[in-house]
């Protein structure tokens, strides 16, 4: 039963929940990224997973009502059509996918394109047209890369970060469409049988969590100017692609 994994198992988790939380709600997520692979010290990346799956919910309930009237709403159409293929694609291939493969390549383009910010001085001045070639084929990644690992913080970064919206737009977007995802994503992870009970208590046990992440990261959000909310975005950027490419390689 879950009591028999180690204390440091519970310690890492909580800590990780708690940033993810943080992260979801002040930052439009990305540190999201490093919380399955936390959890994978101690037992399996599918395991770990699940887990997480029903908390990643309870933070965008929680979540969509700070953001409830601040979203993009032809950003997130685009990228929704893209995601619910990505999540078929997933779950049509899950027992094939080498996951570390995909940890490979989503961390190598999500850590050149955040080094870009920094390394080319490149400045948030000009916004990019929405692109929905662009904004789909991020979907399908993003809803492929969070299936296998919860790990679509990226893609949609990519899409989002480059148009210059306002940092409570930007942030509400995000939220909006890992709702949409993650709630689609419970049908195949039920029908695959990843909802143990074991692995149902363990979320329940993280879930007090939960608010206090959202509520930092809600107060945060306010504080921070957006040249910062911007250059923290990237940063987070960064931390999750060199965390994706490590587990990748490890």
């Amino acid at each position: 039963m879950f009591l028999d994994n180690p204390y440091s198992f519970f310690v890492v988790a909580a800590i990780a929940v708690l940033i993810t939380g943080i992260s979801k709600s002040g930052f439009s997520g990305g540190m999201g990224a490093l919380t399955v692979p936390l959890m994978a010290m101690f037992i399996s990346p599918f395991k770990a997973a699940a887990i997480m799956l029903p908390i990643l919910c309870c933070m965008d309930v929680l979540s969509i009502f700070a953001y409830r009237n601040n979203f993009h709403r032809q950003n997130l159409v685009i990228l929704v059509l893209g995601a619910l293929s990505g999540i078929g694609l997933g779950a049509l291939t899950y027992s094939y996918v080498n996951a570390d493969n995909v940890r490979i390549l989503l961390g190598l383009v999500t850590l050149l394109f955040g080094l870009s910010f920094f390394v080319g001085k490149q400045k948030q001045d000009t916004a990019n047209k929405v692109s929905t070639p662009v904004g789909v084929g991020c979907g399908i990644i993003a809803g492929f890369t969070s299936f296998i690992a919860h790990a679509g913080g990226p893609p949609v970064k990519f899409f989002l970060l480059r148009q210059n919206l306002d940092k409570t737009l930007f942030v509400g977007t995000n939220v909006a469409f890992f709702l949409i995802v993650n709630q689609v994503k419970i049908i195949p992870y039920a029908w695959m049988g990843q909802f143990s009970t074991e692995n149902l208590l363990l979320s329940l046990v993280f879930v007090p969590i939960v608010p206090l992440g959202i509520w930092l990261g809600l107060r945060l959000h306010k504080v921070i100017s957006p040249e910062l909310f911007y250059q923290i975005s990237y940063f987070m950027m960064i931390v999750a692609g060199g965390k994706l490419l490590y587990d990748g390689m490890v």
